[in-house]
């Protein structure tokens, strides 16, 4: 029969049936015929899936010979012939032999069939044993989690009627199980928010996102004058073909919980703030976002107003002095507002220097190292307060009525303070908001901290990495020169990049550029050791190859470096250039008239690996034509093939007439990006 010819799936022949369920298809049930001789005559796809064998080489076979073991085989044959000859059914667990060799428990229920010409047949049904065990199992336990779940558990058909209720659910309905199946939630649970409910679970039907821990609260017939509060959680539940069976809803009593909730609710979004703090606060290794970061985590939660001062000794990585009763200098780092305020006027602007002596709140509050609380400001509060008489009569028309400030904290070092106003929120700080203010400058405090000590050892590195590089004249004899050093952008830390120009004897030059992989203080260092061993063998007139080799010995004596560097020597006499490759980025040449290109080097290994030879390469340089040595930090993205991004470095030297400071400005900023994670050193050099 054509497959159109069969009616849809639930309509069979215009009958209104329900459509089918997937579980024979989860079990996988086989079905198969055998004649009165024992051999098969019928074979379906689900026993070649649990025999392992096709319907070609099961058909016409004898059935014990084919899956029964030898020593079963008298067994399947008594059972046989009982069945044929009685016509009692058999059911039970028998084991198989699978084509694959293994024994495997299959669960059976065998009978006798008749054709209409009287001939006897044996229709076996099998499904896997374990299979079979573990659905039974499993069915037996949601039985029993649902009967003895403290939870209350409801199945809803699609038009959200009871099927099934568990006793829990009926203990807070004060309905029975059975009173509940076929009637509607709003018969059942008569909450003031049902039509809330029932749009909630019709839309988990529709788009099966469950949802959690629905909040409710009303009172039912069984205890009518108490409100009550439950949990209510939705459900989609569908078989495994994916078809919508209906909703699962499941109900917790969270009265005492919402009796709870005022006392609590404060207490939640502290914490909820504190959360936001550790994700909101110390996101960058900059000291004065994250001073900004605190202040605006802080409004408008805790306070109507928000300063952040840093002391100036701590902000330059300089020891405070021991408490004492003098005067403090602050710098000012953040300020933040809930709303416009005439206290933002009354504030030290960011950036700004403040001195404030010994009898200020603020100062008091570093000199401490504890939080000062004054709990409801009055016009003898301000002067400790303000920094000034004008900056207190802002603050008094602005409204302030209380003050706290918290000590910023790290490692046991006051570095600043978080200073606090209310002036709209009409509820003063109390003992909780000191606990609040405090964790917060304390997370703050640690970053601020990292981020102050962090931004020292960049300065010192790159103090480093720029007193190494050379400041050499702008032409040597053959050649016009220009250079750039530039820091990574994204991460603020300088790295091993360097370039050097060399004179050397009869008018030669050398240029070198090269990378020491890693960044800080250390591959400064080991930046500044190459480039003056590099320095003293070039004055030996070596080959390019050859100081490549010395230079190779030197980094392997170097802990954990690796080190690409390209050595070339420019001679005007002859107008030669010769060149050497150590694991390097390819230079570039421009000719006037001409196509920019990458010179084809030999690339060599990093220096660094060790016993590896450099060989040499030459190209001419004439008059006009430019050389570009770089390192990876110009070209390379996280996102752009290279060969791509080498291609956008030819197409920007396509004049090589350009200035060359004009030339090196364009690179830079043509391929260079905020988000560039390495350093870079550019070194130009045009044959005059």
């Amino acid at each position: 029969m054509a497959a159109e010819s069969f009616p849809p799936e639930g309509d069979a022949y215009g009958i209104d049936t329900p459509p089918p369920t997937r579980l024979l298809d989860v079990l996988s049930v086989a079905a198969t015929v055998v004649d009165a001789d024992g051999r098969i005559v019928f074979w379906t796809p689900q026993a070649e899936e649990l025999f392992g064998y096709t319907a070609q080489e099961a058909l016409g076979k004898y059935a014990a010979r084919l899956f029964i073991h030898p020593e079963h085989l008298k067994a399947v044959v008594r059972l046989f012939t009982e069945v044929l000859e009685t016509g009692r059914s058999w059911a039970g667990a028998f084991p198989i032999r699978h084509k694959d060799g293994t024994t495997r428990l299959m669960e059976f229920r065998n009978m006798r069939l008749q054709d209409d010409l009287g001939d006897l047949y044996a229709l076996g049904i099998a499904a896997d044993h374990n299979l079979l065990q573990r659905v039974e199992t499993d069915l037996a336990l949601c039985e029993k989690l649902i009967d003895q779940s403290p939870i209350g558990l409801a199945l809803l058909d699609p038009d959200l009627r009871h099927v099934l209720v568990n006793p829990a659910l009926a203990r807070i309905d004060g309905m029975s199980a059975e009173d509940h199946v076929g009637r509607g939630l709003r018969e059942t649970l008569p909450l003031p928010d049902i039509d809330t409910i029932e749009s909630a679970l019709r839309r988990v039907l529709t788009t099966g996102m469950p949802l959690l821990d629905q909040y409710h609260v009303g009172h039912l017939s069984v205890d009518a004058d108490k409100d009550r509060a439950w949990s209510l959680s939705f459900y989609r539940l569908e078989d495994p073909g994916g078809r919508v069976l209906g909703a699962a809803m499941s109900v917790v009593d969270v009265t005492e919980r919402h009796r709870a909730a005022a006392e609590a609710d404060r207490a939640r979004r502290r914490l909820a703030l504190i959360a936001d703090a550790s994700v909101r606060v110390g996101t960058t290794l900059e000291v004065e976002e994250t001073a900004r970061e605190l202040a605006e985590i802080t409004v408008p939660q805790l306070a109507d107003v928000v300063a952040v001062d840093i002391l100036d000794a701590a902000l330059a990585c300089r020891r405070s002095r021991k408490p004492d009763d003098g005067p403090e200098l602050f710098r000012a780092l953040a300020l933040k507002a809930a709303h416009p305020s005439e206290a933002l006027r009354a504030a030290d602007p960011p950036g700004g220097l403040a001195a404030y002596d010994g009898d200020r709140l603020v100062t008091l509050c570093v000199h401490s190292g504890r939080p000062v609380l004054v709990r409801h400001v009055d016009a003898e509060d301000l002067p400790r307060i303000a920094r000034d008489a004008e900056a207190g009569s802002l603050l008094a028309r602005a409204g302030v009525h209380s003050y706290l400030a918290v000590p910023l904290i790290a490692h046991g070092e006051v570095i600043g303070a978080l200073d606090l106003k209310r002036t709209r929120n009409p509820i003063p700080f109390d003992e909780d908001d000191v606990v609040l203010a405090t964790e917060l400058a304390g997370r703050a405090a640690v970053a601020i901290d990292n981020a102050r000590w962090f931004q020292s050892v960049r300065n010192t590195a790159l103090t480093l990495q720029r007193s190494l590089l050379p400041d050499h004249p702008p032409e040597h004899t053959g050649l016009e020169l220009a250079s750039r050093y530039q820091p990574a952008q994204a991460t603020s830390e300088v790295g091993g990049d360097w370039y050097d120009v060399i004179p050397l004897s009869d008018d030669r030059t050398a240029l070198v550029v090269g990378d020491v992989m890693g960044n800080g203080i250390d591959a400064a260092a080991t930046m500044g050791r190459l480039r003056t061993a590099t320095c003293a063998y070039a004055d030996l007139d070596l080959e390019p190859s050859n100081v490549l080799q010395h230079l190779d010995k030197i980094t392997c004596d170097l802990e954990h470096y690796i080190v690409t560097c390209l050595y070339a020597v420019y001679d005007p006499r002859t107008r030669l250039c010769h060149l050497a490759n150590a694991g390097h980025m390819p230079p570039a040449v421009a000719h006037p008239g001409r196509s920019p290109e990458l010179l084809d080097l030999p690339t060599g290994a990093p220096l660094g690996v060790g016993g590896i030879s450099f060989q040499a390469s030459t190209v001419r340089l004439d008059p006009g034509d430019l050389l570009v040595l770089y390192t990876d930090g110009l070209v390379e993205t996280r996102h752009h093939p290279i060969d791509d991004r080498l291609d956008v470095l030819l197409s920007f030297l396509d004049e090589p007439q350009r200035p060359l400071e004009e030339t090196c400005d364009l690179l830079l900023y043509g391929l260079r990006h905020p988000d560039d994670h390495d350093d870079v050193a550019l070194l130009i050099a045009r044959a005059v």
